[in-house]
């Protein structure tokens, strides 16, 4: 008999699993069954999420040991400098989809074959067909819908004046104070064009003349004197709950942790969210070590589990009939999510293709105008 498709891997699966289970009794597998991965991430809530949805279970299943890294803000340069010295001890790595691409053209990680490497949904759905628009990269599978918001603290301004718009962000008259933005061009100039009155469709068609790029500029100058610029993902929550700043861009996830943990008085501006993906990528010669790891944490019931811990949307459609509860507050988590109609109505994709060809160039026009 042939098997085709999702039975041709289920079978492939079962006799690792057989294999796997019987040889448990040699030291030599013994000993491999309790390696040392060592998962490079983001720290704070997200890598908590990712500890109480995917490690730990793991490593109650296999007596493996996860060590957490956290270096993803500075992944591909870490990358690129293990490579280079012929010793890479990452054996995975959490990666925004641009620098992947980057990463992938560079033989810095591995190319995936999805629907062999990834478990298919519940109902024999196979990945290429679950994961969300835009998940599946050549080297790239991305586990959570996450979005780049800014939020502000409720208690600096009147029940009557609360901000509700990216155009308020950038109205000093209307609503002074501080605002804190991450140091870097990507989200900023976006948001800055949207305020200037650009549709949100067009957004990267302007950023791809030199009079967009100069009009992003020109409205960041509006608030430029009444910045912060942060580079660590824990200042955006600190620097509001100490009202250093009155706005904050931040992650969606480190505000709503902060609201629900630390009982924080932040409102989010769902307004222009800037959404994009996250996930895995495997550096090169990593693959045996980590397939089953990969296979298991990114599959429909875990990805649905990480979303007990924090207000990122699972990546795979069959995980979002699953999302409930705070595993912890017991509260509703769908409105909290970045993919919630209500909050989705003016969201922005993030053009990874734009980000991977223009990053370099923009960056460098950024750090020269925060010179100025």
């Amino acid at each position: 008999m042939i098997l085709q498709g999702n039975h041709k891997r289920a079978v492939r699966r079962t006799l690792a699993l057989a294999v796997a289970g019987a040889s448990v009794v040699g030291l030599a597998s013994v000993a491999q069954a309790e390696q040392t991965l060592n998962i490079v991430s983001w720290g704070g809530a997200y890598s908590m999420s990712q500890q109480k949805a995917y490690h730990e279970p793991w490593m109650e299943k296999t007596g493996d040991e996860i060590v957490n890294i956290d270096r993803s803000a500075n992944a591909l340069a870490g990358l690129r400098a293990q490579s280079q010295a012929g010793n890479v001890t990452w054996d995975l790595v959490d990666m925004l989809p641009a620098d992947a691409m980057i990463a992938c053209a560079e033989g810095l990680i591995e190319p995936l074959d999805h629907d062999e490497l990834l478990a298919d949904a519940p109902d024999g759905t196979p990945p290429s067909e679950d994961f969300v628009d835009g998940a599946l990269g050549e080297c790239f599978v991305a586990s959570i819908v996450y979005s780049n918001i800014v939020a502000f603290n409720s208690d600096m301004f009147p029940e009557d004046n609360q901000p509700s718009t990216i155009k308020d962000v950038f109205d000093l008259e209307n609503y002074p104070g501080q605002r804190a933005l991450m140091r870097r061009p990507i989200n900023n100039l976006e948001w800055a064009l949207i305020a200037d009155g650009v549709d949100r469709d067009d957004v990267y068609d302007m950023l791809e003349t030199e009079e967009g790029i100069q009009r992003a500029f020109a409205k960041l100058d509006t608030i430029k004197d009444n910045v912060i610029w942060w580079e660590e993902g824990a200042q955006p929550p600190q620097l509001l709950a100490d009202q250093e700043v009155a706005f904050a861009s931040a992650y969606n996830g480190r505000i709503f942790d902060a609201m629900v943990s630390e009982d924080q008085p932040f409102e989010i501006i769902w307004d222009a969210q800037v959404f994009e993906l996250d996930g895995w990528v495997v550096p090169t010669g990593k693959m045996d070590k980590v397939r089953d790891y990969l296979y298991f944490a990114t599959d429909t019931q875990r990805l649905a589990d990480q979303a007990r811990y924090i207000s990122y949307g699972p990546a795979r459609m069959s995980s979002s009939d699953m999302v409930s509860t705070h595993a912890e507050a017991g509260i509703d988590m769908m409105p909290h999510m970045p993919t919630y109609g209500p909050n989705f109505a003016t969201a922005i994709q993030k053009d990874d293709e734009f980000w991977a060809d223009y990053s370099d160039e923009l960056s460098q026009r950024f750090d020269a105008w925060l010179a100025q």
